[in-house]
């Protein structure tokens, strides 16, 4: 699991990656901002191909992370627990 941290000490997004029978998917919690794009990549580059990104809860993006989910899912990543309201961005 991997947490990344914002300068006052809370957690924007938890990235962690769990890996099950049916393959390895990366959950997201919280809010994706520029900050943790960078650690997203670096673990959706680590796993290789068959990435699958759960986004069940995900509570917000920034312009940059919403760009980010866009092109990994461009790239060939399956996103799963799309919230309805994040659908029409990742177009």
């Amino acid at each position: 699991m991997v947490s990344v941290l914002n300068p006052s000490g809370g957690v924007d997004c938890r990235i962690e990656v769990v890996e099950r029978a049916d393959g390895t998917t990366v959950l997201l919690a919280g809010r994706l901002m520029a900050a943790q794009v960078h650690e997203l990549w670096g673990t959706c580059a680590a796993i290789g191909r068959d990435v699958r990104v759960d986004l069940s809860d995900l509570l917000s993006a920034d312009p940059v992370g919403v760009d980010a989910l866009r092109r990994l899912h461009h790239n060939g990543a399956e996103l799963v627990g799309v919230p309805a309201y994040f659908r029409r961005w990742l177009e």
